[in-house]
Parts: structure tokens; sequence; C-alpha cells
């Protein structure tokens, strides 16, 4: 079992800080980083969680940081429709159904799907249905060939801008589930391109052939502001928007919606 001094030094390291960065944005002595770390002096449950602060620990592992430390977990992990919740949970769904006619998705750190908008659902239609037993994993969905994929006319693209987020995801937290879903679908292989290869000046789009047609859509990400529960810090909203006049009108056309 690792200790609090174990923990946090491995939290430091992998923050790419000094013991005296650490103690400097903390506003401690270097020598108490140092004590803590070898383990000749114990800290109070608000020290942990200051140095925490400083080092941009998610809400999960300062209950680790506590529990090494010898105190109770502070932040609670609920599930999103539970009573305690319910504003929250309101405030996704809220967010969700304000984005149609065009296509929005909350999901957690491991991208399973929490919830979707009725934009959503049409996509479904042609997707196994062994995707689509929960958790539904939307980088699964998205890459897999019985799911998204086939639609995806830039798929290489989709790939690299899933790499890339999920890469910068295991830089600041590890997560073994979220490791093995990259090596999965997202390490790297000899035959992948360098990087995206659709020109934008500003976003990759990402296009879908839905009906004979192309549709071109950007994506936007809502978080929770100041979370003090596990499982709203882990909440993302993805929301689709059309890059172009066309794919407005397809979201935009009544049909569509049926």
């Amino acid at each position: 079992m690792h200790t609090i001094g174990d923990l946090l030094r491995q939290w430091r390291h992998r923050r790419r800080l000094s013991q005296l960065d650490l103690a400097l944005a903390a506003d401690v002595s270097a020598r108490h980083v140092s004590l803590i770390e070898t383990g000749k002096t114990n800290p109070s449950a608000a020290m942990v969680l200051r140095l925490a602060d400083q080092l941009a620990v998610p809400l999960r592992d300062r209950n680790r940081l506590l529990l090494a430390a010898g105190f109770a977990p502070r932040y609670p992990e609920r599930p999103l429709d539970d009573e305690a919740l319910a504003a929250a949970g309101a405030a996704v769904a809220r967010v969700l159904h304000a984005h149609e006619p065009y296509p929005a998705v909350a999901f957690d750190r491991r991208w399973n799907i929490l919830r979707t908008n009725r934009a959503v659902e049409p996509f479904f239609a042609g997707v196994d249905p062994a995707l689509l037993r929960p958790p539904v994993n939307l980088v699964r969905l998205g890459l897999d060939p019985r799911g998204f994929a086939p639609l995806v006319v830039n798929l290489d693209d989709v790939r690299t801008v899933f790499r890339t987020r999920i890469r910068r995801q295991l830089a600041l937290a590890p997560d073994p589930e979220l490791s093995a879903l990259y090596e999965e679908l997202l390490e790297p292989g000899a035959a992948d391109p360098p990087g995206p290869t659709v020109a934008s000046d500003v976003v990759i789009p990402m296009i879908l052939r839905v009906d004979g047609r192309e549709l071109r859509l950007f994506s936007t990400i809502t978080t929770f502001g100041t979370p003090m529960d596990i499982t709203l810090a882990e909440v993302a909203i993805e929301s689709y928007y059309p890059a172009d006049a066309e794919t407005a009108a397809h979201f935009e056309d009544p049909r569509t919606r049926r």
C-alpha cells in the first residue's frame, strides 16, 4: 500500500514539479514537503488537500491521498440519477435538450455514455446491438466497424482526435481501464497517418455520410465548474454543431427529427 509520501511524490513528478516548486505554489516550506514525502511528518487533512489542489489532483485521487494519510474520504461518488444530484442531473438534461436539433452526449471519464439527446438516437439505428449494451462507450462506438465507423468519412482524423484527448487525460491522471481502451482502439500503428489530414484553420470537423450526403460537424466540451462530487467532476457534455449550411439544414429539417 502506498504511503501519503509515495503518492504525493508520484503526483509531483507527474506534474514535473520540484519540491521547491510545489512548496512555493502551496505557500509552505520545501522542507515541509520533503518531510511529508519521506514519511517523517504526517500532514493534516487540510495540508493534503492544499497540496492536492496545487497539483491539480482529481477528486477521486484526492480521496486516495486522504486515505493514505489516515483520513476519511472527502468527496462522495453518486450516480447521476441519485436524488442528491437531482439539480445537476436536471442541468445535464437541460443542456442536452437545449442543444436540439443538433446532437449532444454526456459521458464519464472513461467515455461511457450517460445520456444523449434525441438528435443522437437516429445514429444508433445501424449499430450492432452488442455495442449498445451498457456501458455504451463513445470511443468504441465511434471507431468500431460495427458502430459509427462506416459513416465517418474522415475516420483517421477522428481517431487522431480521440487519441490526443485520451493521451492528455492519461497524462493528467492514470486510469487502467482508460489505458486499456487506448491500447485496444487507439495505439498508433505503422500504417497510421502522423496527424490530422483535414485542412482546417480552426477545428477538425467530423464528416459523416448519411443518406447519401456528407454532414460536417464540430464539437465543444462542457464540464461542471467547481464540483464537489466525483461523478460531477468526471461528467463531460460534448455538443456537436453544424460546420456548414447543408449540415444545419439536415438537422433542422422536421423529417430528420422523426
